[in-house]
């Protein structure tokens, strides 16, 4: 097989300038360097000084975190590269004639070679990283489910090119439907890792769990044992049957999902810990009873906690007061509206964390 052909530099370049939103674009790689080398205290510490020493100091700062953040190698190569720039050069003279030596085109050489080989690894990382998105992409669900009498929709965004956050469906015995919704602490590679695991575990565990009381203390032991230090992950299960608004809930450390009735807004808040933190942790079976022309909405804390361009929190008295006004609708079409509204609410700022929405409506008698 041929390779593919190299695109032409000027061709790319003229489509960089028609497509691209520079003022954009600009703001959030700069929001990205701030967040990302400076810690949350420093940045608390800047916002508190007055401008020239806040300017002097966010400089100092960043530029030690860069420097921190590379090679021992690389470091060096770095200061010597920007030591040479600075210094300039050195000129001899001997009668007539003038002997000089440019530092700066050694310290350019210099900055650029550990330019490019950060970038080197980054595009290694990210091809690891394409495969890994691939596989988790695989593991979600292909379609949503279908049940007499109840209309079932799903979603889920990560944050990055793989994601924490769990959303699976799983046929049980009986005509049974269990859906899950689960967020790993954290986001990134090692979130996924562990996302997998416990969706793994998931499908071996919930066939043969008795109660799902049960099913969260074999949940927890399992991720206790063999899960990441440090990583724990919520969850929201729940089973269902055909023809039965009747639904069994186990909430380890998630966050309340709602419950749209006729008359009120219920909130299911959590009864029992997240999953891998407490080796003696106690878990709970719940049980809710959804009637005809009601709605249950589960989602992330990606979805409360995610911030606009101005840092206001979209928090969870919002998506209450959205999700009052979305009764009578299919599970397909409360999830349209709540995408919206959030998609809205962002505009043009990256996402904070992995979002995901489950949402189960039973049809109106």
């Amino acid at each position: 097989m041929s390779e593919p052909a190299e695109r032409e530099l000027h061709k790319v370049v003229l489509e960089d300038l028609r497509q691209t939103d520079f003022v954009g674009h600009f703001r959030s790689d700069l929001r990205d360097i701030y967040d990302f080398y400076l810690t949350e205290d420093r940045r608390e510490k800047l916002a508190a000084m007055g401008v020239v020493r806040r300017t002097v100091i966010f400089w100092a700062w960043l530029f030690r975190s860069l420097l921190m953040k590379l090679s021992s190698a690389r470091r060096l190569a770095l200061l010597a590269g920007l030591l040479l720039l600075c210094f300039g050069g050195i000129n001899w003279h001997f009668g007539t004639v003038s002997v000089g030596i440019d530092f700066r085109l050694l310290g350019t050489v210099a900055v650029v070679a550990v330019l490019m080989l950060e970038l080197k690894d980054k595009l290694l990382a990210r091809d690891e990283i394409e495969v890994a998105r691939q596989v988790q992409l695989a593991l979600l669900p292909t379609r949503h489910p279908r049940m007499d009498g109840f209309t079932i929709w799903s979603y889920t965004r990560p944050a990055n090119d793989v994601g924490g956050d769990l959303v699976d469906y799983l046929e049980l015995d009986g005509g049974r439907l269990g859906v899950a919704l689960g967020d790993v602490a954290g986001k990134g590679l090692g979130a996924a890792l562990l996302m997998a695991k416990l969706q793994a575990t998931l499908h071996a565990s919930a066939p043969e769990a008795t109660s799902l009381a049960g099913l969260g203390e074999r949940l927890n032991a399992i991720l206790l044992r063999n899960g990441l230090p440090n990583r724990y992950a919520t969850l929201f299960y729940f089973e269902m049957s055909a023809g039965s608004g009747r639904i069994r809930c186990l909430n380890a450390g998630h966050n309340p999902p709602f419950v749209l009735r006729s008359s009120a807004l219920e909130s299911l808040h959590a009864a029992s810990p997240p999953l891998g933190m407490l080796a003696e942790a106690r878990f709970v079976e719940s049980e809710i009873d959804l009637a005809p022309g009601e709605t249950l909405v589960a989602y992330s804390d990606g979805l409360t906690e995610a911030h606009d361009e101005s840092e206001r929190e979209f928090g969870a008295q919002r998506l209450e007061t959205l999700v009052r006004g979305l009764g009578g609708l299919s599970a397909e079409e409360t999830g349209a509206r709540l995408l919206a509204e959030i998609d809205r609410f962002l505009g043009a700022a990256r996402p904070y964390d992995d979002l995901s929405l489950v949402v189960v409506a039973r049809a109106a008698a």
